[in-house]
């Protein structure tokens, strides 16, 4: 979300320094995930108050380092990669508020429940956003891919 490995660690660090002092006023242990996405969020929008810029300028490049274990050859993996930079560069083109949803449900794969709590937004709207996302996803890949 900040293009930048060390302000994502600094970021990071935060939240879970936030956990530790923390954890005795989190009710229930199932929460906790819930309660460390909203953290990071509300760490990530101080980080762009404090640099005063918006969050809406959100690049997904961090993903980059997301390892997946599989036994692909390299002719799929370079599809792959070639898929995933095209995905990654129609995600930068949605709305922010669809673009942080998708990234919550898909690659946090956190319930439209927990998105809702997170962002203290009806579950229907979660639900109404992230479909526009990927429908946008679907429409602008198929023309890219064919």
């Amino acid at each position: 979300m900040t293009s930048d490995r060390l302000t994502t660690e600094d970021i990071t660090q935060n939240v879970f320094l936030k956990l530790f002092e923390n954890i005795g006023q989190i009710e229930s242990k199932d929460s906790i995930e819930c309660w460390l996405f909203k953290t990071a969020r509300n760490e990530a929008f101080n980080f762009y108050r404090k640099k005063n810029t918006h969050p809406d300028e959100f690049d997904v490049e961090d993903a980059d380092e997301i390892e997946i274990e599989s036994d692909y050859d390299i002719i799929e993996i370079l599809e792959m990669a070639d898929l995933k930079e095209k995905v990654q560069a129609e995600l930068n083109n949605i709305p922010a508020d669809q673009k942080e949803i998708f990234i919550l449900k898909e690659f946090g794969n956190l319930s439209y429940k927990e998105i809702a709590g997170i962002l203290e937004i009806d579950e229907n709207l979660v639900r109404s956003r992230l479909f526009k996302a990927r429908k946008k996803l679907i429409i602008k890949l198929s023309k890219i891919i064919e």
